[in-house]
């Protein structure tokens, strides 16, 4: 890991266990955002608040004010002239990310229509493309909704990102990684994801913007 890495484990020091999956983690989601693909997030209450949090630091300047290319500025301009000017000045590079705890009408019709345990496996069907990433968080790991994301994405050539807890539940040996942190209650569990995932997204952002 870098200074950034180290600096989480000064923080965290019960995160240092976890080394190896959160680098794996990254992996997994920098291959994705290479790739042109995006990253489909989902949890239940607590979990679903970190992911509109998550999504917050993914799609907009996090740490950097990510400055959106030259010629990008140039199609805005040419598009809108001066407004487009403006526009572009004020645009901030972006990596794709959607919260599926988000769509409340789309989510309640699932569940009223179909099944409460689809709502996130219908989106991931509806939403997901190969190669994209479902990150999933559950602090028991067996959230059946999540549980069912996960298997969706599996079918149809996406990967798996699971933060949970330490025992990882029935999700854990579903995803292409799960980093199972160190904690049991639900409390410590929602405590220590939110360091994990700010230094995914951290990395993420020094991966792929310079500015």
């Amino acid at each position: 890991m870098n200074t950034e890495g180290s600096e989480l484990f000064q923080r965290y020091p019960v995160l240092k266990s976890c080394e190896a999956d959160l680098d794996r983690a990254l992996a997994i989601l920098s291959d994705a955002y290479a790739s042109g693909n995006k990253v489909l997030i989902c949890g239940n209450g607590g979990s679903a608040a970190d992911c509109e949090h998550i999504v917050g630091e993914l799609m907009k300047g996090f740490r950097k004010p990510r400055r959106i290319p030259a010629d990008h500025v140039a199609k805005l301009e040419a598009a809108a002239g001066a407004l487009g000017t403006d526009i572009g000045q004020k645009m901030q590079g972006a990596l794709a990310a959607i919260s599926l705890v988000s769509h409340v009408s789309l989510a309640t019709a699932i569940a009223n229509d179909t099944d409460a345990d689809m709502v996130f496996a219908q989106q991931v069907y509806g939403l997901g493309r190969a190669g994209d990433v479902v990150l999933s968080i559950s602090t028991s790991g067996n959230a059946r909704n999540v549980i069912n994301a996960v298997a969706t994405a599996k079918a149809f050539g996406m990967r798996s990102v699971i933060l949970t807890g330490r025992t990882g539940g029935a999700l854990a040996p579903m995803g292409d990684v799960a980093i199972r942190v160190p904690a049991d209650s639900v409390v410590e569990i929602q405590e220590l994801h939110l360091p994990v995932y700010h230094w995914l997204c951290i990395e993420l952002e020094r991966k792929f913007f310079s500015t």
